[in-house]
């Protein structure tokens, strides 16, 4: 796998997060049936950490290509961020008439760069595609469930005395 694939998708993710942290928390606020209203110091700590999730998922692929695991999560990740694009980013777009959060640089950066390393990866037969489909329905269903306790945690930690 080429190094620069890796590094667009790290460059494709990190400007996805910072689309949403400026603007989602902000939106969130909006009573919507696609998103709970959620803070800025609970968005930012559950977006930093999933962004450094993303970033040690694709360093162990690149430092442990041969690591079915390595692959098999950073797969995953690309899958996810795929779908992602598409639900909530899209589908909230078109149902609330109004620009969610995440949708530009989810369709402009993440579904080409992420659905390409993809297409290279099957056509250089690193992966298959039931690897892919079940790492991204695996990888997909552990982050949907992270996102909510990292939201729990972010506001905990905003309420302490050191940082208000």
């Amino acid at each position: 796998m080429d190094y620069y694939l890796v590094v667009l998708f790290c460059f494709a993710i990190t400007l996805h997060n910072i689309e949403e942290a400026i603007w989602l928390p902000k939106w969130s606020q909006q009573s919507s049936r696609f998103q709970k209203p959620v803070t800025s110091s609970e968005f930012h700590f559950a977006v930093i950490l999933i962004t450094i999730l993303a970033y040690l998922s694709a360093f162990c692929f690149l430092v442990m290509p041969e690591s079915d695991f390595a692959k098999w999560i950073f797969i995953g990740f690309l899958g996810s961020m795929i779908i992602n694009a598409i639900f909530p980013h899209l589908i909230a777009n078109v149902f609330l008439k109004k620009y969610a959060p995440g949708l530009l640089t989810g369709l402009v950066l993440n579904l080409p760069i992420n659905s390409f390393i993809i297409y290279r990866m099957l056509s250089d037969n690193l992966i298959v595609w039931k690897e892919l489909i079940i790492s991204t329905f695996i990888v997909g269903i552990i982050l949907l469930a992270l996102i909510p306790f990292l939201f729990k945690i972010g506001g905990k930690i905003a309420r302490l005395p050191s940082f208000k």
